[in-house]
């Protein structure tokens, strides 16, 4: 029986029908390449089962500096001109597991999300690793947003009205900034986490429920890991894992998405968990037999247009759009 089997009775018809398709295709699973050739595959299938790209009048690219000086790239994604007065804006960062991924990985979710809730989105390129470790991702999430509250005016965005958003480790990011944010009194609407990583060790119930024979399984997680963080120190720091920061008493509101079929799912609940022991409004949202990546499956996978409906509404709240 094939590892797929074993999930077979979980998934949803098209889930299934979209790991068997991939399974046919043959590729070799991602860790078992170089990590530029990973972000190389992984670029070439992103927009395979996407939704056709939204068009919007307003797309820009831009850099902000981070503390190095180092000029990270990002793209402004607005739905009116510039000159339509201010919106408020997202700072979404990609996942990836801190080793592949991008901008253009990320485009057409970031689009739709613009599109749907009627906000700027500023999707930004952190440094990958190997060639950049722990915490290097930290540090550029963190420096994009800080810059971000200082220069939203003469972007178009509203500087009051800021959010912060991810999927999977960029979902981890989004974390770890509005726990930054609320340190530095930076107020934030809402933190948009899509199947975030959020604990140190791969040893919940869900890890090992689903280890083999889904989009992300075991061997590939500990190969991105094993990319970014390299000692035990580092794995159980709050900023690769946010279930050990000591305190995240009055950080921001959440929406949290997660994929029922996913090795994160038993973290993500804990972190919700943790955020409402500790008063932070949460809505959780568990979408039923898919897999981690279902997000970016518009195309064939009717959970995803919901959750990105869902995820839409929910800055749509949190900036009083409605």
């Amino acid at each position: 029986m094939t590892d797929l089997h074993i999930h077979a009775n979980r998934l949803t018809p098209q889930m299934r029908s979209v790991l068997e398709r991939m399974a046919r295709a043959g590729h070799p699973p991602l860790y078992t390449r170089t990590p530029q050739d990973a972000r190389t595959a992984y670029a070439a299938g992103a927009d395979v089962l996407e939704i056709p790209k939204p068009v919007l009048p307003r797309v820009e690219d831009f850099s902000i500096p981070a503390r190095d000086g180092h000029p990270l790239p990002a793209r402004l994604y607005a739905p009116s001109p510039q000159d339509a007065g201010p919106l408020p804006v997202l700072l979404y960062t990609h996942g990836g597991g801190f080793t592949i991924g991008s901008i253009a990985t990320h485009d057409i979710l970031c689009r739709e999300l613009a599109r749907l809730a009627g906000c700027m989105v500023v999707s930004l390129d952190y440094r990958l690793a190997p060639e950049h470790r722990f915490p290097t991702a930290t540090n550029d999430a963190w420096d994009a947003l800080a810059w971000l509250h200082a220069n939203a005016t003469r972007l178009g965005a509203d500087p009051a009205r800021i959010a912060v958003g991810g999927d999977s480790a960029g979902g981890t990011l989004a974390t770890v900034s509005a726990i930054l944010a609320r340190d530095a009194g930076l107020p934030l609407a809402l933190q948009l986490l899509i199947y975030p990583g959020c604990a140190a060790h791969q040893d919940t119930p869900s890890h090992t429920r689903f280890a083999s024979g889904l989009v992300l399984d075991e061997p590939a997680i500990t190969w991105f890991f094993g990319q970014y963080v390299t000692t035990r120190g580092q794995r159980e720091d709050w900023r690769f894992a946010p279930l050990h920061a000591d305190d995240v008493d009055g950080v921001a509101p959440v929406w949290m998405g997660l994929a029922e079929c996913d090795p994160l799912v038993d973290e993500g609940v804990d972190y919700a968990d943790k955020l409402r022991a500790a008063g932070v409004a949460v809505d959780l949202e568990i979408y039923r037999g898919v897999t981690h990546e279902f997000i970016k499956m518009g195309r064939a996978i009717p959970e995803a247009r919901q959750a990105h409906a869902d995820a839409a509404r929910a800055l749509r709240n949190a900036f009083q759009l409605e």
